[in-house]
């Protein structure tokens, strides 16, 4: 059974006449721009990045190396993105060689709390998934 959601619709101001209401983002739609700000956050690096930098300000190669086998490319094009999107924030610090360091912003601060519950429900419940894998691999293989 195949179920849509009706197009949601958020009122712009006080007035409720439905000239005046404008489409609600809806992600489930291919062409709302809350897609790839999902993609950005949720992908491997983005929801890494936010979580590495939820314990505060740091530079390029702490992060990097927190997070762990990200290439410096890769890690560079996340932290644009997520700059971008309004989550991180870039300083350049005033000291010789300059350094820059990355943070959260209030609204970085608040999607990396989300995205940390996501993370530690996933730690908790590994030996579940862990489980699921193994008798998933003995499924395939008596199948065969």
């Amino acid at each position: 059974m195949s179920t849509q959601r009706p197009p949601a619709t958020t009122p712009r101001a006080e007035n409720h006449d439905a000239a005046e209401r404008t489409p609600a983002f809806d992600v489930f739609d291919h062409g709302c721009p809350s897609r790839p700000v999902l993609a950005h956050l949720t992908g491997r690096w983005g929801a890494l990045t936010m979580a590495a930098l939820r314990e505060g300000p740091v530079r390029f190669n702490t992060l990097r190396r927190r997070i762990g086998n990200i290439s410096d490319k890769m890690l560079a094009q996340t932290l644009q993105s997520l700059e971008r999107d309004g989550f991180v924030d870039r300083r350049v610090l005033a000291v010789m060689p300059h350094h820059v360091e990355y943070r959260l912003t209030a609204l970085g601060t608040e999607t990396a709390a989300k995205l940390y519950d996501l993370i530690e429900h996933l730690e908790r419940h590994m030996p579940d998934v862990l489980d699921a894998q193994r008798r998933h691999a003995q499924h395939q293989t008596t199948a065969e």
